[in-house]
């Protein structure tokens, strides 16, 4: 599958997913107002097929899982400054294949350092920023760059930082100057 084919197949994934997220903010609301009006929400769930209040259920689970699965991996438009000089661990820069959102073997070890300092310093605060370039869908691009993002804070999770401590960054777009790999890519550092 080719990079654009791949662009296609994730927006077209995103976009389904969108409508089951959608149904299930709108049953959701629906419920509510039947229960603060009294008319509780038993009899409508009970009248929901069993197929439909799963869906709904893993819609909002795979839309929390969109943002990394957590209320606080909201993400920022404008990048925190990055912490530097003594007494911070230098930046961790991953470097990805087209189309793909795989951490390297070594990402652990590579991460080591940082998620180190970010379970020793209760103020720490690591910013995770995902990049793109310009081939291809432009939307398709960003939940690529987004998924890598989100790969490197699950990394992170793993090491025991707290989900807190973690700022995710909107995903950018680069050029990468005169290499596209530099444009495929998320940094992580430490972040004031």
């Amino acid at each position: 599958m080719d990079d654009e084919q791949q662009n296609e197949h994730q927006a077209l994934l995103a976009w389904i997913l969108g409508i089951a997220v959608t149904i299930a903010v709108a049953a959701s609301i629906v419920i509510g107002i039947l229960s603060a009006s009294g008319g509780g929400s038993a009899p409508v769930q009970a009248a929901l097929p069993a197929a439909s209040q799963e869906g709904a259920a893993a819609a909002a689970q795979a839309g929390a899982a969109a943002v990394g699965g957590s209320p606080t991996a909201a993400e920022v438009d404008v990048a925190p400054a990055p912490a530097v000089g003594a007494g911070y661990p230098a930046q961790v820069r991953f470097h990805f294949e087209t189309g793909k959102s795989a951490l390297p073997s070594d990402a652990a070890a590579q991460l080591a350092a940082i998620a180190e300092w970010a379970r020793g310093d209760a103020s720490a605060k690591i910013g995770i920023s995902g990049f793109h370039d310009r081939h291809g869908d432009a939307a398709a691009n960003a939940v690529l760059a987004r998924d890598r993002a989100i790969a490197t804070r699950e990394a992170l999770l793993a090491a025991g930082v707290p989900a807190e401590r973690i700022v995710m960054v909107r995903p950018q777009e680069t050029t990468g100057g005169g290499d596209d790999r530099e444009a495929r890519r998320v940094d992580v550092y430490p972040a004031q």
